[in-house]
This record gives C-alpha cells, sequence and structure tokens, in this order.
C-alpha cells in the first residue's frame, strides 16, 4: 500500500501517528492504513535511535503482531521477554520457540512483592491512590485522594473508598517492580529503546499518552515507541490471520487476554472470570493464587464476576 492509498493523511516528521488526527478517527482507519502507518512509525524509531531499539516482547497475540511487523522490516531486532513466573506455562512455552528473545527477569518475586507493597487491585490508578491515602504524612495529600484535586481528579472512587479498611496492602507496585524495572535496566545496560504492543483503546491512561506523545514518544521521560496505539482488537486478529501467524495456544483455551495469571486489575468489570477460567484449566496455579499467594481472602473484599466472592455488604 502507498501512502498515496491512504486517506486524507497528513504527515509530519516526529509524529507519523500522534498529532495528525484525532485517536478515534485513526482507530476507524482501515487495517491496511493502519499498518503503513505503523511502519512509518516503526521506521522513524529505528532511524532516530540508529538501530539501537528492542521489541518488548510478552508472549501475547498483540506483541506478536508488533514483533512481526518490526522483523518484517529489520529482521535483526531483539525480542526482550520479561520472566516474571506469573505468566500462563502456555505463553513461556510459545516465547521459546522464537528466536531472537532474551530473557530476562525481576530481582524481587511476585510474593515478596505484595508482602512488601501490596496487591495490585481494581486498577493502577485507584490502587496508586488507596496506597497514597495510607502513608500520606500531610493532610493535603489525604484530602486529595478523598476529595479530588480543583478539577475532581486524583481522587478514589467513592465506590472503593472501603478498601481503606481492609486488612491487606494495596498499591500500583506490583508492575513496576515485575516488569518496568528490570526493562529499564535492560536498557541501561545496552543503550536500546524499545517498541511498546500495547493498544491505546485498552485503558483511559493510554488515550491521554497518545493525545501528549503520539506513537513515537521521543520526549517521554522513558522513550518509547507504540506503533500499534491506533489499532483496535480486531486488527490484532485479522493480521495474524492475514500472515497465517501462529501465536499461543492459551487463546485456544478460552481467554481473552493473557498477561500476569494472578493480576486482578480490572477484573470486577472483565467480560470474563479469569481466576474461575484458571481453577478450570491450571487448577495447581488456581490453589497456588488462592492459598499460597493469599488472593482468596483478597477477594473477600474486592467484587469480581464470581458471585461466591462478591462483598455484598460492601
Amino acid at each position: 500500500m502507498s501512502r498515496d492509498d491512504a486517506p486524507n493523511f497528513r504527515y509530519t516528521t516526529a509524529l507519523p501517528c500522534g498529532h495528525t488526527g484525532s485517536l478515534q478517527e485513526r482507530q476507524q482507519y482501515p487495517l491496511k492504513a493502519k499498518i503503513m502507518l505503523s511502519t512509518i512509525t516503526i521506521e522513524r524509531w529505528y532511524t532516530h535511535h540508529k538501530g539501537q531499539v528492542y521489541v518488548s516482547f510478552s508472549g501475547g497475540k498483540d506483541s506478536t503482531v508488533l514483533l512481526h511487523l518490526v522483523r518484517s522490516i529489520y529482521p535483526e531486532v531483539p525480542g526482550i521477554y520479561c520472566d516474571t513466573g506469573l505468566e500462563y506455562p502456555e505463553i513461556r512455552d510459545f516465547v521459546k520457540t522464537i528466536p531472537n528473545i532474551t530473557w530476562i527477569r525481576p530481582v524481587m518475586p511476585f510474593n515478596q512483592v505484595i508482602q512488601k507493597y501490596g496487591y495490585p487491585i481494581v486498577s493502577k490508578e485507584q490502587s496508586q491512590y488507596i496506597d497514597q491515602y495510607r502513608k500520606a504524612k500531610s493532610e493535603k495529600t489525604k484530602e486529595t485522594r478523598w476529595k479530588g484535586n480543583k478539577h475532581g481528579r486524583g481522587k478514589i472512587s467513592e465506590k472503593w473508598k472501603y478498601l481503606l479498611d481492609a486488612p491487606f496492602k494495596i498499591s500500583d507496585r506490583c508492575c513496576e517492580v515485575m516488569k518496568k524495572r528490570p526493562f529499564k535496566i535492560y536498557e541501561k545496560e545496552t543503550g536500546r529503546f524499545p517498541y511498546i504492543g500495547i493498544l491505546a483503546a485498552e485503558s483511559s491512561k493510554r488515550v491521554q499518552e497518545f493525545n501528549k506523545f503520539g506513537c513515537n514518544a521521543f520526549t517521554a521521560k522513558r522513550p518509547m515507541s507504540k506503533p500499534l496505539s491506533t489499532w483496535l482488537e480486531k486488527d490484532i486478529w485479522d493480521y495474524l490471520k492475514m500472515h497465517s501467524i501462529e501465536y499461543s495456544s492459551i487463546y485456544n483455551m478460552g481467554y481473552e487476554r493473557t498477561g500476569c495469571m494472578f493480576c486482578l486489575y480490572g477484573h470486577h468489570i472483565s467480560s470474563q472470570d479469569r481466576l474461575e477460567l484458571m481453577k478450570k484449566t491450571h487448577p495447581k496455579q488456581y490453589q497456588y493464587c488462592m492459598e499460597k499467594l493469599g488472593l482468596k481472602e483478597v477477594l473477600k473484599w474486592y467484587p469480581t464476576r464470581s458471585k461466591d466472592c462478591y462483598r455484598s455488604d460492601k
């Protein structure tokens, strides 16, 4: 597909996938147009960093598409997989089949993370606010987290304030310790800059980041490229089918999403009860999750799609 075939695109030198149209407009483009724009984004990131780049590869469907896209242009680009110990075994097995993948690991295991920092529940934003309220040394911080700032933002949602009384720690530090930190160490040691396979449609925070930086965040505190920002889930599946790309068998077991097996972010609004599915497909991991990691007690406070876990008095 040539650039002339794309629907009324305006090109900039820095942000081909950023400020030349709204996210909503770009999400409606046909897949071929999105592929073209993603390719331009990939090329500019690679050129800007003189080839010192890598693909953050999780083994999920999104990063599988991203790796294929990047290597269709630059076959030598390495993929980096962070083995947190929390991934589905099918994901780890799939990653082992992909060439030129470097495995990195966090320094601290998950059980120590939740003991030191707390459980990741509800969302990164809300778990952060709950943690900050609990640890606040100033009344101003507590007031902001309780009532919000002058715009009403930055507050603990009314529906989650009861979690302040929960008898366990809650925080957003898990992703930082288990995933972000190992990648930051890799970047510092190698001087490489990442391609990340995330879709802006998956969270409001990602939409805000897209509106601020576009797909190539050259000026961000941690620079990164997100060539799939404007893609939708249907685009991912269509691309995999279009190119006959193999993906992890975990998706054939009924899972809509992968990620960390024990993560509870968004579990209350998910269209799928991953824990109930895990109980059927991975009973050993489910048992470990409930008993050894303490999620059985957490779920007494945190509402999920499972009726037996719903705390109706809250």
